[in-house]
């Protein structure tokens, strides 16, 4: 993978999953890499989803979410306006995807990513230009 690559908001989660094993593992490097090189991209959907799973959970307090959500913040983080909006629901419709997915591949384009870094998706499957990879794939 090289260039500008979207993080979703499951490699976040395993990021601080004790119970994920080597999936943990990658999902730390993943995000130190984003963080070190500033390729990583986010939106705003993915740290709020982000928030909620791991304080619901994985047993993180608030307190430490917002910690991380002030470092991954450093990040490119798009923020959804209305014709992203649109534009998401018309993917959820021609593809048949989430509306939720449908939103992420919006905002990974919209920040000129051309890798999506999630296992909601099928890997290797390329949407409007953003190519899926699960980095948990054999």
């Amino acid at each position: 993978m090289s260039g500008r690559f979207f993080i979703d908001t499951n490699i976040l989660v395993y990021a601080n999953d004790a119970s994920s094993g080597a999936k943990r593992d990658t999902a730390r490097s993943l995000i130190a890499r984003a963080l070190e090189t500033r390729t990583g991209c986010l939106s705003t959907q993915v740290l709020q989803e982000f928030f909620v799973t791991v304080t619901r959970k994985a047993g993180v307090t608030p307190e430490n979410a917002r910690t991380q959500i002030l470092i991954l913040g450093q990040l490119e983080t798009v923020i959804a306006d209305e014709e992203m909006i649109v534009q998401a629901v018309d993917l959820h419709i021609i593809h048949h995807i989430s509306f939720w997915d449908a939103l992420i591949v919006r905002a990974a384009r919209s920040a000129g990513c051309g890798t999506l870094l999630t296992e909601d998706l099928q890997h290797g499957q390329v949407i409007e230009g953003v190519r899926v990879e699960n980095p948990f794939h054999a």
